[in-house]
């Protein structure tokens, strides 16, 4: 850990934003998969939320196509997995997070006009068949992105950055990156976990607290 690293680890740290996220329905492309986290990490998500595929095939995050397109935002961005995507939608608006759903229908609004300052989750559906109904239904709002061209929708991981950049933007705005969102005991928790990986889990293991670090990044005695 050099100070330099460490001063970033907090620089990055302090930006977070943990009431901005993503829920990832079935999205089952590595590369759309990896580009969607990668823009995650971008703007300030701290969790994403992801319904595997239906063929039951755990969510990848270490294999070579993963990493290399994500450019190891992996490492930066958890990644949280439910068995089902309406009762994900439940379980989020229960914790008081509106849920968006990239979907057509009657009720759509512009993806602008959604108010993204407040606790918010971007439902994102999969490549061929989108938003399940019901989950589109359960939703908050459903928003598009308006489209002037002969195809009728952009790559999910696309419109997942025009959409999450929108949201960045109102924040920004909104003063919302000037001051940490994260409360200064998790802040001090991810600085350790996110400088001294090898070292985490083992405290984790033995139930131990994570030492305190220096002002340069450093274990203290």
């Amino acid at each position: 850990m050099t100070p330099e690293r460490y001063a970033k680890i907090l620089r990055v740290l302090s930006k977070r934003q943990p009431t901005l996220t993503v829920l990832m329905d079935q999205v089952n492309k590595p590369h759309n998969l990896s580009a969607i986290i990668r823009t995650c990490d971008a703007v300030g998500v701290l969790t994403a939320h992801a319904v595997p595929p239906g063929n039951g095939k755990p969510l990848d995050f270490e294999g070579n196509t993963f990493e290399a397109t994500s450019g190891s935002a992996h490492k930066w961005v958890r990644v949280q997995t439910h068995a089902d995507t309406l009762e994900a939608v439940r379980d989020l608006q229960g914790q008081g997070v509106q849920v968006l759903a990239t979907h057509l229908s009657q009720r759509s609004v512009d993806y602008r006009e959604a108010d993204y300052t407040r606790p918010t989750c971007v439902l994102l559906g999969a490549e061929k068949w989108g938003v399940a109904d019901a989950a589109a239904d359960a939703a908050d709002a459903n928003i598009v992105i308006p489209m002037f061209g002969m195809v009728q929708s952009l790559n999910v991981s696309v419109a997942a950055a025009t959409i999450l950049f929108e949201a960045q933007r109102q924040r920004l705005a909104a003063g919302m990156y000037d001051t940490p969102q994260l409360e200064p005991s998790e802040l001090t928790r991810l600085a350790f976990e996110w400088g001294y990986p090898d070292l985490a889990p083992a405290y984790r293991e033995r139930g131990e607290a994570y030492p305190a670090l220096d002002d340069h990044g450093q274990i203290m005695d």
